[in-house]
């Protein structure tokens, strides 16, 4: 049987990996400063997560949500701590993509309304509800295709007021990356969010905070939303969350009411997915990864933004984006063959930065003089 080919593949078979390190089955050392898409968050294979997991595998691994499991609410307890979010309510899943789904699903069930809001360059996942907010048709089957999302330019806040004034009582949500990521590292302006938040207020809309990538303390703050200085009713999380192990929840404002059955779910908060999560919770806390992030994250924009050939650096902590010229347009690709060094993209020209949490500095300044050289070597060519 063939694997479905769904993605284009580097040649590489990763079979170790430490820190912001990983090893190919021929033992060559690549620098990780993708994090599996922004999924690594306190490094590879860190001690106390391995460990934490180990703990709880030889106790228990899995039973349903019939029962109570003591590790979900320690895990909520931890988070609402960690996110300043204490009186929030935490519901358990798997990927970003079904939080997305149910923070959607949720909101409508709120206030019994069936129209979206969301906006241009988005991604909020694969599946039903959450592609059909996403703007990316190749992502989008027919039978995803709803007339109940509204798409509008992201940071342009007369559109939104518009999109209001003219549909008021119909929009259930408002769903918005506080840095879009699959986009190319879009940052929403501040003064969007809280307008994001002053409109769902007086229209009785949710607002709902994807913090999938752009989360768990990647940006300096838990959630990046927290730069605008409100809060959202829903926040989405995944990626970082478990550090490779698949987990993912949603936290909900405590005006909106739980009810049995409006949401469910067969492996979300099992006993090794909490395991994991409260350890990387626990290593961010001790090792002060959201305030490493802040310093080495200033550090490579500041690096970069020096380095001519680059355009429009941007993001916040260690989620970066920067533009490169046609003329450098396999600067991703040479910097992972001739320099080991694993960076993310965005269609059609950005490179983008989404290492561990626990990056250490000496690795970005490793970083960004393996970019001048492949810079160099490429603006050598073009110039003569």
């Amino acid at each position: 049987m063939n694997l479905f080919d769904v993605y284009p593949l580097n040649d590489i078979t990763i079979v170790k990996a430490k820190g912001s390190y990983v090893w190919d089955d021929k033992g060559d050392q690549y620098l990780d400063l993708y994090g599996g898409h922004a999924v690594i968050s306190i490094g590879h294979t860190h001690p106390h997560w391995v460990q934490r997991i180990e703990d709880q595998l030889e106790k228990i691994a899995f039973y349903s949500n019939s029962i109570k499991i003591p590790l979900q609410q320690q895990l909520s307890d931890k988070l609402g701590k960690i996110s300043d979010k204490k009186d929030y309510q935490l519901f358990l899943c798997n990927s970003g993509a079904e939080a997305n789904e149910n923070a959607l699903k949720l909101a409508s069930f709120h206030n019994g309304r069936k129209k979206i809001v969301a906006f241009t360059k988005s991604f909020h996942g694969r599946t039903s509800l959450a592609v059909s907010a996403t703007d990316n048709k190749n992502y989008i089957a027919p039978v995803n295709e709803s007339d109940n999302v509204i798409f509008l330019p992201f940071n342009d806040e007369d559109a939104l007021e518009e999109c209001f004034k003219a549909n008021g009582k119909k929009i259930s949500s408002v769903i918005i990356e506080g840095i879009q990521g699959v986009g190319g590292i879009n940052v929403a302006d501040e003064s969007f969010l809280k307008k994001i938040r002053s409109l769902c207020d007086e229209y009785g809309a949710v607002y709902i905070a994807d913090s999938v990538q752009c989360g768990y303390g990647r940006t300096g703050k838990f959630f990046s939303h927290d730069f605008a200085g409100v809060n959202a009713d829903i926040y989405t999380m995944a990626k970082g969350m478990g550090n490779g192990f698949p987990v993912a929840g949603i936290i909900i404002a405590p005006h909106i009411k739980p009810k049995h059955f409006i949401l469910g779910t067969t492996f979300g908060g099992n006993h090794l997915a909490c395991a994991a999560a409260l350890a990387v919770l626990e290593i961010i806390e001790e090792e002060k990864l959201m305030g490493n992030a802040v310093m080495v994250g200033k550090y490579l924009k500041d690096q970069l933004e020096e380095i001519p050939e680059l355009k429009n650096v941007r993001g916040r902590g260690l989620m970066i984006g920067f533009d490169v010229p046609e003329e450098l347009k396999d600067l991703k690709k040479n910097l992972l063959w001739n320099q080991k060094i694993f960076t993310g993209e965005a269609k059609p020209n950005v490179i983008r930065l989404l290492p561990s949490l626990a990056l250490k500095k000496r690795d970005a300044e490793d970083f960004i003089e393996a970019l001048k050289e492949e810079i160099e070597k490429v603006m050598e060519k073009v110039q003569g």
